[in-house]
């Protein structure tokens, strides 16, 4: 199973990998187009397009899209995140050129019906409303807004219910010219897939957009900062956040490595200490993000308002602890979980095509699947230590509260117990 990599004149990139064994395939289109490409008058709009697209082509209307991929079986979907938007496609082999055809239609020809946009901008308010009802949803909003204030990348991907309401079918055509030129585009396929023939599709469906360069994103910068949001609920929703390595960054497999010991599993420190311990919680977890420049590592956790502050603080003395004493079991522990949940996840064809279309984003090549298992094997605990012992010096971060919230501390005290 070696992937292909294929570049037209244009710039769009063209990478598969046969699955041999596999009577199916996940073919999608991954656009470096995401909710950090906005400008602020444009938050929200990304989100909006990926909705649109499903709505009606110059060759479908809505029903037609969804009844050529479920009459065969298969599934269609698309997601929008802060740096890309994806529509994505399973199917069966001998339905590989039906999905190709049906996702190059609904990313080149939407006809954003002023009819559609109307019903559909109800159906994106009607998921803001649900967000701000989900508290472990919305929170997470809030910290990514906190840690980086002011930019595109700490903006909501749904955007605010004024700016929806905004949009018009001028503003959806505006980002498509902007944001969707071919040389942003990546079609992946795994599976049971013929590289040249989706190469030849590519070449006949894309062949004729003309090349021009793609605009970077904003650079993005952690600051961190606090948000409270108070609400009668059962729980205070708890978070922080630290400024964490990016994808490309050499710290990238630490981070991940530390964050899994401190609270990546039943195992972990966070879950030990705080709920099997204290029962001060549930559910709680720590994990490390990246992006293309950035990244931000998330302790979550909820807990009743009597005892917020106690798991808070608590969760400070976890983190200087797992600077100091951090052990090779732990570490080699977080190592083995990293490794069995890359492998396992790559027995799907569809988390394998979204893993090529990623890696050409990031590395415009795709790593070799023991050159990644290399390097989380080449992370030591003393790089584990070394990587908590900054993050524990570390005087800006990110803290978001949702519910009932007046009796957690602040976050300068957070901070000043961990700098103690």
């Amino acid at each position: 199973m070696t992937p292909e990599l294929h570049t037209l004149s244009n710039g769009l990139r063209i990478v598969t990998e046969a699955m041999p064994g596999l009577k199916s395939a996940s073919v999608g289109i991954w656009i470096t187009a995401g909710g950090r490409h906005e400008r602020a008058e444009q938050n929200g709009i990304a989100h909006f397009l990926e909705h649109m697209a499903f709505k009606g082509t110059e060759r479908r209307n809505a029903l037609q899209i969804a009844e050529a991929i479920e009459d065969v079986g298969g599934y269609i979907n698309a997601y929008t995140s802060r740096e890309m938007t994806a529509f994505y496609a399973r199917v069966l082999e001998t339905d590989v050129p039906l999905a190709l055809d049906v996702i190059s239609d609904i990313v080149l020809n939407p006809t954003f019906d002023p009819r559609e946009i109307e019903i559909e901008r109800g159906v994106i308010l009607q998921e803001i409303g649900q967000v701000f009802d989900t508290p472990d949803d919305i929170v997470f909003d809030w910290l990514q807004e906190a840690a980086f204030p002011d930019q595109p990348i700490g903006r909501s991907i749904l955007g605010p219910s004024e700016r929806v309401l905004s949009f018009g079918r001028d503003d959806l055509a505006g980002f498509v010219r902007e944001r969707y030129g071919p040389g942003d585009m990546i079609i992946a396929a795994a599976g049971a897939v013929d590289h040249d023939a989706v190469v030849r599709f590519a070449e006949a469906a894309f062949g004729h957009l003309e090349a021009r360069p793609s605009a970077p994103a904003k650079p993005a910068r952690f600051i961190g900062g606090e948000r409270r949001e108070a609400r009668e609920l059962e729980q205070v929703h708890f978070t922080l956040g630290f400024n964490a390595p990016s994808y490309r960054d050499d710290d990238f497999y630490t981070a991940q490595i530390h964050a899994n010991a401190l609270g990546g599993g039943m195992s972990s420190r966070l879950f030990q200490e705080l709920r099997e311990k204290r029962g001060l919680c549930y559910s709680i977890f720590a994990q490390s993000g990246a992006f293309d420049d950035a990244g931000l590592m998330t302790i979550y956790a909820g807990t009743s308002a009597e005892q917020a502050s106690e798991l808070a603080l608590l969760t400070i003395d976890e983190i200087k602890r797992a600077a100091d004493d951090v052990n090779p079991a732990e570490v080699a522990r977080a190592r083995a979980q990293m490794k069995a949940g890359l492998l396992m996840g790559l027995e799907s064809p569809s988390s394998r095509a979204e893993r090529l279309a990623r890696l050409i984003a990031i590395w415009g090549r795709v790593l070799d699947l023991n050159e990644t298992i290399a390097r989380i094997d080449a992370v030591t605990t003393g790089d584990v230590r070394d990587f908590g012992g900054r993050l524990a010096l570390d005087t800006n971060a990110a803290m978001a509260l949702y519910g009932p919230v007046d009796g957690a501390p602040e976050l300068g005290t957070l901070m000043g117990r961990l700098a103690a």
